[in-house]
């Protein structure tokens, strides 16, 4: 009987790394060549704005009546989506551009908010922990 094969934990995390990066290489091709037949069907007038929109909104009533969101978005969600999918569709490099820039400006607004609504930690300086120390000495109680 043969002896079973050893293999390191690292061979099976080098192993997985790599069937992840095919994985994502093989979804990045599947992207551009779906982008590029969309944009081949919209020049042609064969999708138009209305497809897209109204493609958004079946897509969004399914998921809620599979039960994977709770809400549909509203008529301006709708529209937003529908207009970044148009920006890629006809290939509108600029309004990328901007749509980046505003969604990154977002979360950076985010992130300052979250960071202020958690508390504090201070340390004292050196001269506070020695007064607090002789207020303990003559008395006082102090807690840690």
């Amino acid at each position: 009987m043969p002896a079973p094969m050893q293999i390191s934990l690292e061979e099976i995390i080098s192993m997985l790394l790599q069937r992840v990066e095919a994985l994502s290489a093989s979804d990045e091709n599947s992207k551009t060549k779906q982008n590029i037949i969309y944009r081949v069907l919209y020049k042609k007038g064969l999708l138009t704005d209305a497809d897209i929109l109204d493609s958004v909104k079946e897509e969004y009533r399914m998921l809620k009546e599979l039960g994977a969101i709770q809400d549909e978005p509203s008529e301006e969600m709708y529209k937003t989506i529908t207009d970044g999918i148009l920006q890629w569709i006809k290939g509108d490099v600029e309004g990328i551009k901007k749509s980046m820039a505003e969604y990154e400006q977002k979360l950076r607004e985010f992130a300052r908010e979250e960071a202020a609504k958690k508390p504090k930690i201070e340390v004292a300086g050196a001269n506070v922990l020695n007064q607090l120390d002789a207020a303990a000495n003559k008395g006082g109680k102090l807690i840690i």
